[in-house]
């Protein structure tokens, strides 16, 4: 068994060899590969990158411009070999100490594993994130009848045994958004999803949080794109 750990990145030379180097010293039950994406970044990233494959053993991908999460989850996808597959965002905001946690909750019929962030936290740094990420979670249960806690996660893990690479590949999503068509393609044919609780460190707009009121908005046509498409 292998995991992929796939890493997109946009401007994030604050936090990149952190998690680089913390993803890396995992100590895993199985293999382990990493791929970082460099969408498109115009900051210090992209020589941090370059600087780090020195030390670090991980693959690394080049977008010259910035085409947005899901894009490069997708590029990242195109030259994995694992079994199991995991985002792991570059701010930090998720733990990788996190991911062995996961992946011991991935067994039997589960195709995916969601890292549930616990709400409560959230107002102190945008409380306007809290009310998209549960609208949003509201409107996926009401239309599959699920009933999961937070879709907007992105702290996934994916057993492609079981979803394929195709479903990714099929995934119109070139943004944040992504987060809502994967869930909404895996629910439509009755995967099973599971959520286990996770840490997690929000920051704002100030600290280079790059997710706002537009990728709501994003988010809510594309659920309804699924459901139409769905019919």
């Amino acid at each position: 068994m292998k995991l992929s750990v796939i890493i997109p990145c946009h401007n994030e030379e604050k936090y990149i060899e952190k998690v680089l180097t913390d993803v890396n010293s995992l100590e895993l039950p199985c293999e382990k590969e990493i791929i970082a994406i460099n969408d498109g970044s115009d900051d210090n990233t992209k020589a941090l990158l370059k600087k780090l494959k020195g030390g670090v053993n991980f693959k690394l991908l080049e977008h010259n411009k910035n085409l947005g999460k899901g894009t490069a989850i997708k590029t990242g996808l195109g030259i994995t070999t694992g079994d199991l597959i995991i985002i792991q965002d570059a701010d930090l905001e998720y733990d990788p100490a996190d991911i062995p946690f996961l992946l011991k909750k991935m067994e039997g019929d589960v195709w995916a594993v969601y890292g549930n962030r616990g709400i409560k936290r959230w107002p102190k740094r945008g409380f306007h994130y809290m009310l998209g990420a549960k609208a949003l979670t509201f409107l996926v249960n009401f239309i599959y009848r699920s009933n999961l806690h937070d879709v907007y996660t992105g702290y996934k893990l994916f057993n492609l045994n079981k979803t394929g690479k195709e479903l990714f590949k099929n995934i119109k999503s070139s943004g944040f958004e992504f987060e809502a068509e994967i869930t909404c393609k895996i629910l439509e044919i009755q995967g099973k999803i599971i959520e286990v609780p996770i840490n997690y460190t929000p920051r704002n707009k100030a600290e280079g949080k790059h997710i706002g009121l537009r990728d709501a908005f994003k988010g809510f046509f594309t659920i309804m794109r699924c459901f139409a498409e769905k019919k």
